[in-house]
């Protein structure tokens, strides 16, 4: 609809459900970082309900590499924000490549 500019009839509803995104980051980033690494795990952060969001990936011969310091937002849901958080990390502990890595302190202050 949003390519179309058809936004106009779309009808949008809020959900009472909470979210979290977590960045699946290259190594060395927010400096120099590597590129090229296959990425493995993202059936299985599906299979765990999260929503992953692609952002420094290629694909490379048909396989899923990574492109850029950001590669992936791995997006986990529940009622409350503590189990959102608790999916989200679900789903990006299921993703692996090489130089991978995430922090764990986003998202915690709205905890407090």
């Amino acid at each position: 609809a949003a390519t179309e500019q058809r936004l106009g009839s779309v009808r949008f509803e809020n959900s009472p459900a909470a979210a979290a995104c977590v960045v699946v980051a290259s190594g060395g980033y927010p400096g120099a970082y590597e590129k090229g690494h296959e990425i493995r795990g993202l059936d299985a952060a599906r299979e765990k309900g999260c929503i992953v969001f692609h952002a420094g990936t290629t694909l490379d011969g048909g396989v899923l590499k990574t492109a850029g310091g950001r590669v992936l937002g791995v997006t986990g849901l529940g009622t409350t924000l503590q189990e959102a958080l608790d999916a989200a990390y679900a789903g990006v502990g299921e993703i692996a490549f090489t130089g991978c890595f995430h922090r764990r302190d986003i998202g915690r202050k709205g905890l407090r």
